[in-house]
């Protein structure tokens, strides 16, 4: 994995070495700041500009190398040409991240806009942005293409107004890019690196952050009667585990916030299995549990003012002598029973047992889920959104607010009892599918009877957890959605 930028924050000064970049709106405006610092190359700038008809139109690059009348060894003008209110300093961070060269050793970003200097808030949303776009995960390469640069770990100096306010905002933001990162390393990871014991001991190393973290093995499992997930991973040579996070941050006895999460660490869809094209995709299908382990990250790192518990049901998926059948009917924690018609319809059945472990166990405020459930989801909303179905308006509601904010955008889809007679089974209390039609809503609409009446909402991230478009903070495989949103969620929410 590339190392991350050396990110600090510094003043508002002209730089002695390295990259320099800073932002111009429309005609070449820019901020105070940044108009003192770069005068010298006025003319170098107008002409360079003028050549290459640069008008600081919103994303467009101009880039000067070894400018003369500067100390720097480039100079990168970033347009800006929208409006100060319409900003978004988080994507604006990532875009000037993605503008420094992959062979830079030092750069400077001024946060200077034309109507002036950013806010410390501002800067920091900066930094994240920046953080994110830097990531890449290349651990396992051992050699490198004729010509491609291997990025370095750049020193990056924010130029700011006040330092110390900057810096006392980042540390927040710092705790919440380190949770997104975690989440993004676990999807990545190969599945024969990260199996259900191997994303176990990952989880707890959350101790050292101050959250308690607790392992159940298949013993453990079985006597709680998870017969639901025990049967998914009763193929594979790898045991199955369940891991419970806390973190108690809260008041003494306040019932905490419950984030649940679908690990199946690889999925082969067992006896029903899939088509080969594709299916070293199925290394992310816990991408649901690694966002759960990332966002308990975060809320630790930041000292979250919440009593919060993650779990995540860890599994794989295989088709061995001793893996379930289709017909194969299971007995769930819940004591209802399931009849198989897919085996890989396996998310639901993990998530089924957690879930009903965390209601009884903990009686939490809210139980939210995310899994990368169903492929008929992305048929629904392509990459753009994860689907939200909710027993609960207000929290419904509150993670809407919370993707419009942060960008991982949710969109709710229906739940009703037309959809749920279509799970209902000849000969168990329920089937694990209700065929092709509605595919999505049957799959939350199973998850449904095993919440009973604590507010809930599941999140199918099958389009937004890996292989969904590149963006401005996100330019890898992986994209640790759903860190931020939850992160945002409780902050706004749960918190204030």
């Amino acid at each position: 994995m590339a190392e991350a930028p050396k990110l600090g924050f510094g003043p508002m000064t002209a730089p002695t070495k390295g990259v320099l970049l800073v932002f111009a709106g429309a005609e070449l405006r820019f901020g105070a700041a940044t108009k003192a610092i770069v005068a010298p190359a006025d003319d170098l700038i107008s002409r360079a500009a003028a050549a290459d008809r640069f008008t600081g139109k919103s994303g467009s690059v101009l880039d000067i190398l070894a400018p003369a009348e500067l100390k720097v060894s480039r100079l990168i003008i970033v347009g800006i040409a929208n409006p100060a209110d319409q900003i978004e300093p988080v994507k604006l961070g990532g875009v000037a991240m993605s503008k420094v060269p992959a062979s830079a050793v030092e750069a400077t970003i001024l946060l200077d806009l034309p109507s002036g200097p950013m806010s410390s808030e501002q800067a920091a949303d900066i930094a994240l942005g920046a953080t994110l776009r830097a990531y890449a995960f290349d651990r396992y390469k051992t050699k490198r293409k004729e010509g491609e640069e291997r990025r370095t770990k750049p020193r990056v100096t924010l130029g700011v107004a006040n330092i110390a306010a900057a810096r006392k905002a980042w540390a927040a933001r710092e705790a919440l890019g380190d949770g997104v990162v975690l989440a993004r390393d676990l999807v990545n990871e190969p599945p024969n690196v990260l199996f259900p014991e191997e994303f176990a001991r990952r989880a707890a190393t959350l101790k050292k952050l101050g959250v308690t973290v607790e392992t159940l093995d298949e013993r453990a499992i079985k006597k709680l009667g998870m017969g639901a997930l025990l049967g998914v991973g009763q193929g594979s040579a790898r045991a199955s585990r369940v891991v419970v996070m806390r973190w108690n941050g809260g008041k003494l006895g306040t019932p905490p916030l419950a984030f649940v999460g679908k690990g199946v660490c690889f999925d082969t869809g067992g006896i029903s299995i899939k088509p080969a094209q594709g299916m070293e995709d199925m290394k992310g299908d816990m991408a649901g549990a690694a966002c759960v382990v990332g966002l308990m990250h975060a809320l630790a790192g930041r000292k979250a003012k919440v009593n919060a518990v993650g779990v995540i049901g860890l599994v794989e998926n295989m088709p061995d002598g001793n893996a379930q059948r289709p017909g194969d009917i299971v007995t769930s924690m819940s004591g209802q029973t399931i009849e198989l018609i897919n085996t890989d319809a396996e998310g639901r059945l993990v998530l089924a047992d957690v879930l009903w472990y965390v209601k009884n166990r903990f009686k939490p405020r809210f139980m939210i889920d995310l899994a990368t459930l169903t492929g008929a989801i992305i048929v629904a909303l392509g990459h753009e959104h994860a689907g939200m179905f909710s027993n609960d308006d207000r929290l419904a509601e509150s993670l809407q607010k919370a993707g419009q904010a942060t960008g991982e955008r949710v969109w709710r889809m229906p739940l009703g009892p037309e959809y749920d007679k279509m799970i209902d089974s000849k000969f168990a209390d329920m089937k694990n599918t209700g065929g092709r039609d509605g595919g999505s809503i049957t799959a939350a609409q199973f998850l449904q009877r095993f919440v009973d009446k604590t507010p809930w909402a599941h999140l199918d991230i099958a389009g937004t957890g890996f292989a969904s478009p590149q963006s401005d903070i996100s330019s890898g495989w992986a994209s640790g959605w759903g860190v931020r949103l939850l992160d945002r969620l409780v902050m706004d929410a749960y918190e204030k």
